[in-house]
């Protein structure tokens, strides 16, 4: 065989994943504008209550209104449910009947953090400290000499709902978990990294100066509780009926110096909640109704009735199935869903945890991931060739530029998302997301490429 005829056979057998950078350039200053709007619905939304309250204004901007199921609908009709404010549905009317299947973008908006645990305020050691129960699966060294910021809700006696949101504004004091000096460090150097920081040392300096009078007790707790019910009208007991997170106080930016990455926290899973929710409200009279899904829960196991073990959003489609007459079992099945959530980009520092030739890459795309789980695809749903090979085919057909990779190394460790809850429902699912630097950090690195591109699958996703 010539060098000729095996050069022209290679091309024709061989498939390189592309660069973004290289095949699409044009492509560059697309996703840089993009990505302004995300790295601002980042900053909005550092819990999932923010992210709903921030992706509400967004529908409500567009002409999307309130769901009721007593009402009828026609096709192109935009319409968006909450869920007990942490998870957000939005639907667009399609213009088939949805016995003939609708298309679900679910992605989730809570992210690993510190949580206040009920009792939190204590004071020790001429400091006042709140105590932290960790969310989701964190690294727990990172969060010590950080700048971090108090996020949540308090419900107040009589039912008042008081929002708190500290460390964030221009001119916010922020909190921190401290750690030791390394000329102290010598036995903590001697743990295992896991428990370098340990979970009961998550502790968050509030403050350490003591409250005027000295006939009180505990001053420095008190000027702490003083301060705090200066300005929201809380009283310690508050804390038990509160939900407020400990979250990091920076803002998402441009990391490199060719700016082609985004820097922040959270951005597991909001980068695909974000690109989800921007595909369906831009969708305009669907063949198919398109149901785009924001969920919280994901993190500690979808659990409760915000989180997708529940069955608000089957509860939601069975709404819609009613209203229109149609066998609800029938628009399961023939329903498709894109299970939104990120993976793991090829870290070359940390290679060995990695099979470098089913990894997925910066710049070179949206990744479907076939099928999650540990080991030996423990908790994955598995998506069918059939499934995989249809949703492929739109994106190609799309110019869309996606690739495929694995959660790491089979016996490295693996991770779910929430495809599996979407697949007991007898409906074709697969994940798909955007490939992740230091998942689960405070501070994640995602491209701006393949931000862009999963935003494109999204909608591309939507038009069949």
């Amino acid at each position: 065989m010539t060098e000729e005829k095996k050069e022209k056979l290679s091309g024709s057998l061989v498939w390189k994943q592309p660069n973004i950078g290289d095949a699409a350039p044009e492509q560059i200053e697309a996703a840089q504008d993009f990505c302004e709007g995300y790295k601002a619905f980042l900053d909005a939304g550092k819990t999932e209550r923010e992210c709903v309250k921030a992706a509400v204004a967004i529908l409500n901007q567009a002409g999307y209104v309130p769901f009721d199921p007593e009402k009828k609908y026609q096709a192109g009709d935009k319409i968006y449910q909450v869920n007990r404010g942490k998870a957000l549905i939005a639907a667009t009317i399609g213009q088939k009947p949805v016995d003939e299947g609708v298309r679900l973008n679910i992605a989730h908006i809570d992210s690993p953090r510190l949580d206040l645990k009920p009792n939190p305020l204590y004071e020790s050691g001429e400091l006042s400290l709140f105590k932290t129960h960790y969310y989701g699966g964190i690294r727990k060294y990172q969060w010590a000499a950080i700048p971090l910021a108090m996020h949540g809700v308090v419900i107040k006696k009589g039912g008042e709902t008081v929002e708190i949101h500290i460390g964030d504004k221009p001119g916010d004091p922020v909190f921190c978990v401290t750690d030791l000096l390394p000329h102290l460090g010598g036995e903590q150097s001697q743990r295992k990294l896991s428990e370098g920081i340990k979970g009961e040392e998550l502790n968050v300096v509030a403050g350490s100066l003591p409250y005027q009078d000295k006939d009180e007790e505990s001053r420095i707790k008190l000027q702490v509780l003083s301060l705090l019910n200066q300005q929201y009208g809380i009283t310690e007991r508050d804390f038990q009926k509160a939900e407020i997170e400990i979250v990091p106080a920076y803002p998402a930016v441009d990391v490199g110096l060719d700016r082609s990455l985004i820097g922040a926290y959270g951005q597991d899973d909001r980068v695909c909640a974000y690109t989800a929710l921007m595909a369906e409200k831009e969708c305009v009279n669907p063949a198919y109704t398109s149901i785009c899904v924001l969920t919280d829960k994901e993190e500690i196991g979808s659990v409760g009735n915000t989180g997708l073990d529940s069955d608000y959003v089957f509860h939601f489609m069975g709404y819609l199935a009613e209203m229109q007459g149609v066998n609800e079992k029938t628009m399961l099945r023939n329903t498709k869903c894109l299970s939104a959530d990120v993976n793991a980009a090829y870290d070359p520092t940390f290679g060995s945890v990695y099979e470098p030739g089913n990894s997925c890459y910066m710049n070179k795309g949206c990744v479907l991931t076939k099928y999650t789980g540990s080991r030996g695809k423990g908790g994955s749903s598995d998506a069918s060739a059939e499934f995989i090979s249809y949703v492929a085919d739109i994106f190609d057909k799309e110019n869309v530029y996606w690739q495929t990779g694995e959660l790491g190394a089979v016996d490295a460790g693996g991770g779910g998302t929430v495809a599996l809850y979407v697949a007991r429902h007898n409906i074709d699912v697969v994940d798909l997301g955007v490939p992740i630097l230091s998942m689960h950090s405070p501070f994640e690195l995602a491209s701006k490429l393949d931000v862009y591109n999963t935003y494109a699958a999204f909608g591309a996703f939507l038009k069949y």
